[in-house]
């Protein structure tokens, strides 16, 4: 018998099957994200396909930017899927946001399955000009 495999009594197969399953409903795919930094803030790319709105959560909570979605990937009915490479409709991503970023005024749009986040620098983190007095 190969020492890599193992085997299990039905029970011991069944508990790890059920551990699994619960492991795999709470998996989610980490979607990529480009960041692109100007002087006026930042924007992130993220590609999330499949996803709708309605189904696109997006949180800040402190320095945290959390996006999270569910896709909506279905077999058309009458058939069924012979190889399925992406098993998780899941996505999940987490950001840690510098204090340099205007949290309250981020604005997101969604087209073509591509999260599009604006995320403002903070008044006191802009570059200003200052005038200088002739004394």
């Amino acid at each position: 018998m190969n020492s890599n495999l193992q085997a299990s009594s039905g029970t011991e197969a069944g508990e790890l099957a059920q551990k699994d399953s619960s492991r795999y409903a709470e998996a989610a795919l980490t979607p990529p994200v480009d960041v692109i930094e100007d002087t006026g803030g930042i924007t992130l790319y993220a590609d999330l396909p499949g996803v709708s709105r309605d189904k696109l959560n997006l949180h800040v909570e402190a320095a945290t930017l959390t996006i999270e979605a569910e896709s909506s990937l279905a077999t058309p009915e009458g058939l069924k899927s012979s190889h399925t490479e992406v098993g998780l409709a899941r996505f999940r991503r987490v950001f840690t946001l510098s204090k340099e970023l205007d949290t309250q005024n981020v604005t997101a749009e969604l087209a073509q399955g591509v999260l599009r986040l604006r995320i403002p620098k903070a008044a006191h983190a802009q570059a200003r000009r200052i005038e200088v007095q002739v004394a």
